[in-house]
């Protein structure tokens, strides 16, 4: 198993299944159908655009087994220093601390790169996640009730935050 930067040419295909995964037998995201294979040049280039990284896990034969990013929390100036991340596990790999190797990794990224906040937007039945975040220091911001719809059932979004940087230094806010 190694950890590393995933790359368009190299892992697209295999993130969007991953993602269609989710979409079709989960609500780890809040899609109803599955995302077309164009899809991911766009969010490739939204990635690279603003500096935010992909991460993934790879077996020793190279698929890809789980991938972690980040990106914009709120589009405001202000919030320039808060980023929300994605885990997300192929589902032959699930329940072997993927979550957390990528969890790790993709904070100690943020950290690197000065985010002083990382939110995590977990559905509330997400049992794994949110025990797996709470181990890893994220605490509770709130829960929005019935944000969404799927599988004939309202679905409640759970908001988990980590500090990153305690730094005394105030942040550069010429951007």
């Amino acid at each position: 198993m190694k950890i590393v930067t995933c790359t368009e040419d190299r892992h697209s295909a295999a993130i969007l299944a991953i993602f269609n995964d989710a979409i079709v037998n989960s609500t780890a995201l809040y899609d109803y159908q599955p995302r077309p294979p164009e899809s991911m040049q766009s969010w490739f280039a939204v990635k690279e655009q603003q500096d935010f990284p992909v991460i993934g896990v790879e077996d020793d034969a190279g698929r890809l087994m789980g991938f972690a990013s980040y990106g914009t929390f709120r589009v405001h100036a202000a919030c320039q220093f808060t980023v929300e991340h994605s885990i997300y596990i192929h589902p032959d790999f699930r329940g072997q601390g993927l979550g957390k190797t990528l969890l790790d990794a993709i904070v100690g990224q943020a950290r690197e790169k000065g985010m002083h906040l990382m939110i995590g937007s977990i559905d509330a039945d997400n049992r794994a996640s949110i025990a797996l975040h709470e181990k890893k220091g994220f605490t509770l911001a709130g829960t929005l009730n019935e944000v969404a719809w799927k599988f004939d059932r309202w679905l409640n979004l759970a908001f988990y935050q980590k500090r990153l940087n305690d730094s005394p230094v105030r942040p550069d806010t010429s951007r």
